[in-house]
């Protein structure tokens, strides 16, 4: 089978296309064949040598990735059988081997495809998904809780938004101007430019805000907070940071990090066949272009997410 493997930590030239053998399924597994594969900034991260490249390193080649979608060609569980189209985030944030024609993921990691949206849309509502939605359901929302979702255009936020739309919040989204409509688009009650001013000069007693931006906007989004307002998290090495900076200011900080589960893509997947949740896929690159896909996720300026189809 095609395969992309990494040996090394560098830039987009580490990512080395290669043929290895189909995987063996164990029981409790399904043997994927993809479709579609979701590039996630986590992704550029570990080739680069950050992310999850230390604990995956020791394991031989690295193959890159977490989020497919495709078909059951072979099971040994009762949850599929041969044919059935699924979609997940495998293993992560162990070793998802994604990166490839094949892949063996754990059956209970996974859900049914909804029929109505293409394998793209599917794998693109995968670990972006999951993050907005494990992170939304970290803590309890409100109807008209006032939630700030910073970097809304991007993969977590523009789920974000629409889950957060879903469970009654009114919701603010941070994004550039370029991005007003698309956000405005997504079901949120306001848009703001954070090119334009500070955001903590517009923005007081706010119930929730989701920070996929760590460093000083920790410490921003703290101050539009009501008290005992709560700030979650989302970028790696900030768990302590996050939960101090809010607890000395009487607020509540959590960190986020996402994990596999089916019972999450279950509820993703209903959501997606009922048109409550949609994914948008701004680009969509062959396995042969990977590289591409990878420079598209450095350039920092993706509206939603970008696909790999094979």
């Amino acid at each position: 089978m095609k395969a992309i493997i990494v040996k090394e930590a560098g830039g987009i030239d580490k990512l080395i296309h290669t043929t290895l053998p189909v995987p063996e399924i164990k029981e409790g597994e399904v043997l994927v064949a993809v479709k579609a594969i979701s590039i996630n900034p986590v992704d550029v991260k570990t080739r680069a040598g950050k992310g999850q490249f230390s604990k995956l390193v020791a394991e031989g080649p690295i193959i890159l990735g977490w989020d497919i979608s495709g078909i059951v060609t072979a099971s040994r569980s009762s949850l599929f059988k041969e044919g059935d189209e699924v979609f997940g985030m495998v293993n992560f944030p162990g070793h998802g081997k994604a990166y490839a024609e094949y892949v063996a993921a754990p059956a209970d990691q996974l859900a049914h495809k909804p029929a109505g949206i293409s394998h793209e849309e599917a794998a693109a509502a995968t670990l972006a998904a999951l993050t907005a939605l494990q992170a939304l359901n970290s803590t309890q929302i409100n109807p008209s809780d006032k939630v700030l979702i910073h970097a809304a255009a991007g993969g977590v936020g523009h789920y974000a938004v629409q889950l957060a739309k879903e469970a009654g919040a009114y919701v603010i989204g941070t994004a550039s101007a370029a991005n007003r409509d698309f956000v405005l688009g997504l079901g949120a009650d306001e848009h703001f430019d954070y090119k334009s001013g500070a955001f903590e000069d517009h923005y007081h007693d706010l119930d929730l805000v989701l920070d996929a931006m760590g460093g000083e906007y920790i410490d921003r989004s703290l101050k539009v907070l009501r008290p005992q307002g709560t700030i979650i998290s989302l970028p790696s090495g900030l768990r302590e940071t996050v939960e101090e900076k809010a607890t000395a200011q009487g607020k509540k900080g959590y960190f986020i990090t996402v994990a596999s589960s089916g019972k999450d893509m279950r509820r993703l997947a209903d959501l997606l066949e009922c048109g409550r949740l949609k994914s948008h896929v701004s680009a969509v690159f062959n396995f042969e272009d990977m590289a591409k896909a990878h420079q598209q996720i450095e350039s920092n300026s993706t509206r939603g997410k970008v696909v790999v189809a094979l």
